[in-house]
């Protein structure tokens, strides 16, 4: 099964980087970087040491291509076969306990930024979307923690 993780206007490096480690550690092939999303390298090629605090190699091992839009990102991903999945709280999100079971050879996996998740409009394009359940008085997890256990997941 190939798996690729999409990083929407992710607006924190140390964020960036867990997810860089969690995806190399969950057999994740690919990082697709998009809008504000920090990259591993800055703009003139030299490494971001802010990513690579957090990514602790994981920078390196696995691939990355930054977008400045989404549709772009959605065209490439739906031309190439994936199921998409979207992380998010929404009225039509599902258990993420649901992928315990999904059998695709492609799944792509989408996470928002830490203020504001991922857009109605994208949410209406992917395949699915799923939430985890919170059980406490946070309504909420941080970005990269839950991008790892749904990563974990699938």
């Amino acid at each position: 099964m190939e798996k690729v993780g999409v990083l929407v206007d992710i607006r924190s490096a140390h964020n960036t980087g867990v997810i860089f480690r969690s995806a190399d550690g969950a057999g994740f092939s690919k990082l697709f970087l998009v809008g504000i999303t920090p990259a591993p390298k800055d703009r003139f090629g030299r490494e971001r040491k802010d990513i690579a605090k957090t990514a602790l190699g994981a920078q390196k091992s696995i691939d990355w291509k930054h977008f400045d839009s989404i549709s772009e990102v959605l065209s490439e991903l739906k031309r190439e076969g994936f199921f998409t999945i979207a992380v998010e709280q929404s009225k039509n999100s599902k258990d993420f306990e649901i992928l315990r079971n999904m059998r695709k050879k492609k799944i792509a996996l989408f996470v928002g930024s830490e203020t504001e998740g991922i857009s109605d409009e994208v949410l209406q394009q992917v395949d699915m979307v799923v939430e985890i359940p919170m059980r406490g008085s946070k309504n909420s997890l941080n970005v990269a923690c839950a991008f790892s256990i749904v990563a974990y997941t699938v």
